[in-house]
């Protein structure tokens, strides 16, 4: 079907134009300014559907490129399906994820990216890619990596953290960055350092610390400042581009734009966690509610200012993609699992329908622009992984991922209020935003409109994605 959208506002990295967009089938086709007759003096006639967007903006729609669906950790596993977290996205905004295949240690990398293609076939709302977790660096791991770029998978994650899971020592991860440094791909980094994280916590415990909030405590911020000059190093060394996942600690991002400075190929990323939330407030809330906030790298100190820094490194693109980490645990019989231990509570917060909202905020609040909205959360997750061409720009020839946003609109967030995804509680319950996703569009497909879900389960498709878009 062709659709017409009418009146809106288009915004991209590049600037804001008023453009009427036109979608046939799949694809964009055209981007019409007022006046502009070329095409037919009358297209709304001809249009199977015309939607009017008059005081609204008409923007990409957003990919996420960490998300965990489904992921096992300590004994359970996210609460969300495939179906279940894409549908909530859509909800959001979010018109393609990047979810993480893994292998742990001792497993085939290609059985566990089987599994993750077994998981997400047929079921998703939305597009969907794959990273690759390594848990575990040897020879066959290693050749993996360079037959999987043929399967669209040309990036690589690799744990400085969790001992015992994922963890991987230098030696493992300087091999690994040779392979990526010579077939191109990116790696993948979560920067803490495990070891030492490990010997607090048993201190932690040992003194009958055993509250939420010591998971922040027992995760300070030299653990990731320090694995985060570790990983440039190495990647230093190597010659591979390196992307540091889930960046909380300013001191952490300052590492890393002493390093960018210099010109390697080094990116960082944040989460909205981070952004908004704190130690202070909610990991350590009363009895076990800060468990609803653990994650890792875990919230940081308000008074530290980490937050307001983190904000600073976004308008300076030191931190150059917001995603979720969106690994969702249920409170009741998996959050609680880690009653009187706090290490054993499962690391995650929900927040994949809600990224693009909170991102918005932030742009009311003067934060960042418009534009520097649109290029966090859509355009520049797709190019850096391989995407941008289908994904990540409202213009001709790109798949038809449109979002109209409502600047008047609001959006009050909450477990009974906008909370679709499969969880007992909501991380961001009493968030309100100014603005609101009014309609979302999939390769041309409306999914969500006037506060009604039209998707269906097994739209999404797999997107076997290209190499970075930003390497020199």
């Amino acid at each position: 079907m062709t659709i017409l959208i009418t009146n809106g506002t288009v915004v991209s990295p590049e600037g804001i134009v008023e453009a009427d967009v036109l979608i046939d089938g799949e694809r964009i086709v055209a981007l019409i300014a007022p006046g502009d007759t070329s095409l037919g003096a009358n297209l709304a006639a001809s249009a199977d559907r015309v939607i009017d967007a008059a005081g609204k903006y008409v923007i990409p729609g957003g990919v996420d490129c960490h998300t965990h669906m489904e992921l096992p950790f300590g004994g359970t596993f996210a609460s969300d399906t495939f179906e279940t977290g894409t549908r909530a996205a859509a909800w959001g905004g979010t018109t393609t994820i990047i979810d993480f295949a893994v292998q742990k240690y001792g497993e085939r990398v290609q059985d566990g990216l089987a599994a993750w293609h077994e998981k997400a076939r047929g079921n998703c709302h939305i597009d969907y890619g794959f990273h690759q977790i390594i848990g575990g660096v040897d020879d066959d791991s290693l050749k993996a990596m360079d037959e999987l770029i043929d399967e669209g998978v040309t990036s690589f994650k690799l744990f400085m953290a969790y001992p015992g899971v994922f963890y991987s020592d230098d030696g493992q991860i300087l091999r690994a960055m040779q392979v990526a440094s010579n077939n191109g791909s990116m790696i993948m980094m979560h920067a803490e350092n495990g070891i030492a994280i490990d010997v607090l916590v048993a201190q932690a415990l040992a003194a009958g610390n055993t509250d939420p909030r010591f998971h922040g405590l027992t995760r300070p911020w030299e653990t990731e400042a320090e694995a985060t000059h570790r990983a440039i190093m190495l990647a230093r060394m190597t010659g591979a581009p390196l992307y540091i996942v889930h960046m909380s600690a300013k001191q952490a991002v300052n590492v890393l734009q002493e390093a960018r400075d210099g010109g390697w190929n080094l990116f960082g990323e944040t989460c909205p966690q981070y952004l908004y939330l704190s130690l202070e407030e909610h990991l350590s809330a009363p009895g076990f509610e800060g468990a609803k906030w653990v994650c890792s790298t875990p919230l940081r100190s308000k008074a530290e200012q980490h937050q307001d820094e983190l904000w600073r490194y976004l308008r300076t693109n030191d931190l150059s993609v917001i995603s979720t980490d969106h690994c969702p645990f249920c409170f009741k019989e998996q959050k609680e699992l880690g009653v009187g231990n706090f290490s054993k509570i499962p690391n995650g917060i929900g927040t994949v329908e809600h990224r693009m909202d909170l991102i918005y905020q932030g742009v009311v609040e003067g934060k960042i622009t418009l534009e520097r909205w649109v290029e966090l959360c859509s355009t520049t997750p797709a190019r850096m992984f391989g995407l941008y061409g289908r994904k990540g720009a409202v213009a001709p020839g790109f798949d038809a991922d449109v979002v109209i946003y409502d600047p008047a609109g609001r959006t009050e967030i909450g477990l009974h209020k906008t909370h679709h995804m499969n969880m007992d509680h909501s991380a961001w319950e009493g968030f309100n935003i100014d603005g609101h996703v009014d309609t979302v569009i999939s390769r041309g497909q409306v999914l969500v409109d006037n506060n009604q879900y039209h998707g269906t389960k097994g739209h999404g498709q797999y997107l076997k994605r290209g190499l970075s878009q930003y390497l020199i």
